[in-house]
C-alpha cells in the first residue's frame, strides 16, 4: 500500500533533503523514524529536493507498506513525538499503488524572504539585507521568466536532468515596510534555480545589471553568466501542488 506523507522542516540544521552517506538529510531522520514504528525498513520518495539550509512549509514524500495504517491521526501523534521539534509530520493520506510523489505533482512554489532590518526571530529564516533595491526593476526582470522555458543558466552544473526546462507561471517581487519577499511558482525547479535567480534579481536590484541583461543571461544558458546564489536560509518551499482527486483517493 502506498502513502503519501505531507511534512514540514526548518533546513538550518539539514544538508538538504536527500539522504547522504557524509551527511544528516531530512530524509534519513524521517526513515529511521517511520522503520522504527513500523518495525520494517520503509523508503522515502520525495516531491522536491532542497538544499543545505533550504526550509520547507509544505513537502511531501511516498512509501509503501505491507500493511494499512488502521488510524491516521494516532500515526501522525507517534511520528512526531519521534522525530525532532525542527521536523512535523502533518497529514498522511493512502493513494493509487503507482502514484509518485515526484511525478504526479502539478506545480511547485517557492518564497525566497529577505529582512530589510535585524530582527532576532527571523535570524536563519531570512536573509538581511539592508541595501537599496529597486524593487520595480526586479520585477520587471522577473516578468521575463515567464516568457522563456530554458533556464539552464540558473542551474548547477553537472546537475544529472535530461533538459534544462521549465514552465514558470510566477515571478514576482512582492514588499512591506520590513520584508521583501520573491514568490516563484512552476511545474519543476532545476538544482539551485531560485538561489540563482533570486542572486541575479538582487544584482539587478541593485543597478549592476540591467533588465536587459537579465534576459541575455536566461537567453545564454551558461551559469557563468548569472548572479550568485543568494544565501540558503531565505529560501522556503511553500507548496508542492496535486490533483485533488489524489489526495482525496479517488
Amino acid at each position: 500500500m502506498r502513502y503519501f506523507l505531507e511534512f514540514s522542516y526548518r533546513g538550518t540544521a539539514y544538508n538538504g533533503w536527500q539522504k547522504q552517506n557524509n551527511a544528516l538529510g531530512v530524509q534519513q531522520v524521517l526513515e529511521e523514524a517511520l522503520t522504527k514504528l513500523f518495525r520494517a525498513t520503509v523508503e522515502l520518495t520525495g516531491s522536491s529536493r532542497t538544499d543545505t539550509g533550504v526550509h520547507a512549509e509544505q513537502q511531501f514524500a511516498h512509501f509503501d507498506l505491507n500493511n494499512p495504517i488502521p488510524d491516521h491521526d494516532l500515526f501522525i501523534y507517534k511520528i512526531n513525538g519521534m522525530i525532532p521539534r525542527d521536523i512535523a509530520v502533518r497529514n498522511v493520506y493512502q493513494v493509487a499503488a503507482d502514484l509518485n510523489s515526484r511525478f504526479a505533482a502539478s506545480h511547485r512554489k517557492y518564497e525566497y524572504r529577505i529582512s530589510k532590518r535585524k530582527d532576532p526571530f527571523l535570524t536563519g529564516l531570512s536573509f538581511l539585507l539592508k541595501a537599496d533595491l529597486d524593487v520595480d526593476l526586479m520585477n520587471k526582470a522577473a516578468g521575463l521568466l515567464l516568457r522563456h522555458n530554458d533556464f539552464e543558466s540558473f542551474s548547477k552544473i553537472h546537475t544529472n536532468v535530461n533538459n534544462f526546462r521549465c514552465t514558470i507561471t510566477e515571478a514576482v517581487w512582492r514588499e512591506t515596510d520590513d520584508m521583501l519577499v520573491f514568490h516563484i511558482q512552476a511545474n519543476r525547479f532545476l538544482r539551485g534555480m531560485v538561489r540563482a535567480v533570486v542572486g541575479t534579481l538582487l544584482e539587478v536590484g541593485k543597478g549592476k545589471k540591467s533588465v536587459q541583461d537579465f534576459e541575455e543571461i536566461i537567453i545564454s544558458k551558461n551559469r557563468k553568466n548569472a548572479g550568485a546564489q543568494a544565501p540558503a536560509e531565505g529560501l522556503f518551499l511553500t507548496e508542492v501542488g496535486y490533483p485533488e482527486s489524489i489526495l482525496l483517493g479517488q
